[in-house]
């Protein structure tokens, strides 16, 4: 919530100087759609499986120190109550100076009961590349659920020395890589034989 609103108190007093015009129009739409969804009131979350939502960002600076950070669109017609990974440190995000950093996306729940950014470092702590440990982690979520219809996580990571990967359940997940050298886009590897 203190996010929302430190948003919503940053639009109100960025847009006039920016120029931007300030519309209702757009929330009221949205408030006539999440009413006519009370009706039934289905909790029905629909992971797009070749796209993602949260946006999490790593990098590693000229003196190798670590940072990172996420945000979420979240989830539309969510229960009362929901958080999602983004918000709880560990889940959605996690960033150690001394081995690497990782960040998530897709269905919280499930990137939640695995701890799966800080699972996705202490792995490489233990010796994991980055790719490898992403894949250890999306590896436990599936073996958690006995239905992984629009269950996509994805994970990227980077350790200390710059080694850098990323592992989702489905195909469709990749993320930008920009280095001194490189300004690409990298698809995540993934596995079909569960």
């Amino acid at each position: 919530m203190i996010g929302a609103s430190v948003g919503a108190i940053a639009a109100l007093l960025l847009a006039p100087k920016s120029g931007a015009e300030l519309r209702k129009d757009l929330a009221e739409k949205s408030k006539e759609a999440w009413e006519k969804w009370k009706e039934e009131s289905k909790y029905q979350p629909v992971i797009n499986s070749e796209n993602h939502d949260t946006i999490g960002l790593l990098a590693l600076d000229e003196n190798g120190n670590l940072s990172g950070a996420c945000t979420t669109s979240g989830m539309a017609y969510k229960l009362h109550g929901r958080v999602g990974d983004s918000p709880i440190i560990g889940a959605g995000l996690f960033v150690d100076n001394e081995i690497g950093a990782a960040t998530s996306t897709g269905l919280g729940e499930a990137i939640i009961r695995v701890a799966g950014s800080s699972m996705v470092v202490e792995l490489m702590r233990h010796g994991y590349s980055p790719t490898d440990a992403c894949k250890e982690v999306v590896n436990r979520i599936i073996k958690k659920h006995s239905d992984l219809t629009n269950l996509q996580c994805g994970f990227i990571a980077i350790d200390k020395k710059g080694n850098f990967g990323g592992y989702s359940v489905y195909a469709g997940f990749n993320y930008a890589l920009k280095t001194s050298t490189e300004d690409k886009m990298v698809d995540a590897g993934f596995d079909r034989n569960w």
